[in-house]
């Protein structure tokens, strides 16, 4: 499995603009078949950074999110309302049963 945490800052002024270009791309993603997790969340000490946890049954399906249509025109969105460049950690879970 691959896990992929995501910190996007956002300018506070394009907060509910991002949050609708959010939405829009979380309901493609949910079809997306490899693509097990994946939530927005915030933390309450820095309001203006989404943060993305996402989870991939492998690399592949990682390499098939990143190429679909709507990902495309989320992140040329993003450069509309994000507030800096994303931080973007790949990670390889570690099955532990």
């Amino acid at each position: 499995m691959i896990a992929v945490i995501a910190k996007v800052p956002v300018q506070p002024e394009k907060k509910e603009e991002a949050l609708a270009a959010v939405k829009k791309l979380m309901a493609e993603v949910a079809k997306e078949e490899g693509t097990l997790y994946y939530t927005l969340n915030i933390d309450e000490k820095n309001p203006d950074t989404f943060i993305f946890i996402e989870r991939y049954k492998d690399m592949d399906a990682l390499t098939v999110h990143s190429s679909t249509p709507h990902f495309k025109e989320f992140m040329e969105k993003a450069m509309t309302f994000a507030a800096g460049a994303p931080e973007i950690t790949v990670l390889n879970e570690v099955d532990t049963i």
